[in-house]
């Protein structure tokens, strides 16, 4: 398969797998750093997006109790369990979408995906029938068993970070992992995409905006 040769800044690249190359280089404006991944034509995060600022440097308001969550109708994020020291550095942050919809959560030059955007990395892996596995990370240190098909060929490495309902409630650590799009499906709700332990394939639903997931960002073109 052809290697798509893609520079970002003058960073050091190497390639693995059928996703072309990847760098290591990438910082928000906390200071976090990430891999990233080119996979077909796209430069995407390898990991969640754990930034507490926007990209101009103001802070997001954290929200800890679950009525105050659930009453949101502004931006807002949280570590899962209000535990950032267990799931900062593995899971990010989990935004909700009135954070997303401001258009500086991640770095200058980066953007949270399309519909299109995640349609196209779907499609290059094989369609939803078949792309999860080559997303999801394998084994069971993080995805709970049997995690099914996972090989991760993609160099992308979905974890299974859970989200915060509607309601302020945490679940599904280890079993689902939830990104959010940039694209509104109606006037309440978003599309989100959502991969599982006992599944292989991609889904695609709406949310409402005030639900908590993680961000991947992709490289603007």
């Amino acid at each position: 398969m052809k290697i798509n040769k893609i520079i970002i800044l003058a960073t050091t690249l190497f390639c693995i797998g059928l996703t072309g190359c990847r760098t290591i280089s990438l910082k928000d404006i906390d200071g976090n750093k990430y891999k990233t991944v080119t996979i077909g034509t796209q430069v995407w995060m390898a990991e969640n997006l754990k930034t507490t600022k926007y990209n101009d440097g103001t802070p997001i308001p954290t929200v800890k109790e679950n009525d105050e969550w659930a009453a949101l109708t502004t931006p807002g994020f949280c570590w899962y369990n209000n535990d950032s020291i267990d799931n900062k550095k593995t899971y990010g942050a989990l935004y909700n979408w009135y954070t997303v919809s401001t258009n500086k959560l991640c770095p200058t030059g980066w953007h949270v995906p399309s519909e299109s955007e995640w349609a196209k990395i779907t499609t290059y892996l094989g369609e939803v029938g078949f792309a999860g596995d080559k997303l999801k990370e394998s084994g069971t240190t993080h995805w709970r068993t049997p995690n099914t098909g996972a090989t991760n060929e993609s160099g992308f490495t979905a974890l299974p970070g859970g989200y915060r309902s509607f309601e302020g409630i945490f679940n599904s650590i280890g079993i689902y992992g939830y990104w959010w799009s940039s694209t509104e499906y109606n006037s309440k709700t978003v599309l989100f995409w959502n991969l599982r332990y006992k599944y292989d394939r991609v889904y695609k639903y709406n949310s409402e905006k005030y639900c908590g997931f993680s961000v991947r960002c992709i490289m603007d073109h």
